[in-house]
């Protein structure tokens, strides 16, 4: 008779560098969508205070007036907003300070090349916690017209007034 095979069960730490590795987001920029056709995506560090990871711990954050500057040789992230720490003392940080985005030096050159454009800027999408480290996705973006985001609208209308009539066809049958 064969040995019959354990079913493989993760154990404990793997299940806790599982939950580490895991992909925890913090606050999402759904506007820039709407405001910009994203081109290029990068994934950015940043550097951070003691409260602000904190704050950002908490699930808060808004992304939606961010944008980035390369100044220096350096990728700034302007405009985000996390707010004060709860139990944060005199050493609390300013909610809408500039951070510096870690990035490779030539990303940071490709960047800085493509965002003097006319049209093209640098946006916040999404930001996160990988293995406890707070990350950035940032993207190169050109943006819309009135009438692209007038489309694009009607295109996402269309779009689930088809999804819906679909499912209704599926629910008679």
């Amino acid at each position: 008779m064969a040995a019959k095979k354990k079913a493989n069960k993760p154990t404990a730490a793997q299940q806790a560098k599982a939950a580490a590795d895991a992909h925890h987001t913090v606050a999402r920029n759904r506007r820039a969508f709407h405001d910009y056709h994203i081109d290029d995506r990068y994934e950015a560090g940043i550097a951070l205070s003691g409260t602000e990871v904190k704050a950002l711990r908490q699930g808060r954050a808004s992304l939606i007036d961010g944008w980035v500057e390369i100044d220096g040789g350096q990728a700034w992230l302007q405009g985000v907003h996390i707010p004060e720490y709860a139990q944060g003392t005199w050493t609390n940080h300013a909610p809408r300070r500039k951070r510096r985005l870690l990035l490779h030096k030539q990303e940071i050159y490709r960047l800085g090349a493509k965002s003097r454009e006319r049209g093209m800027t640098i946006v916040p999408l999404e930001l996160y916690f990988v293995r406890g480290r707070a990350k950035v996705e940032i993207a190169l973006a050109r943006g819309k017209q009135e009438w692209d985001k007038r489309q694009a609208l009607r295109e996402k209308q269309d779009a689930r007034e088809a999804q819906r009539a679909m499912s209704l066809r599926a629910h008679r049958e």
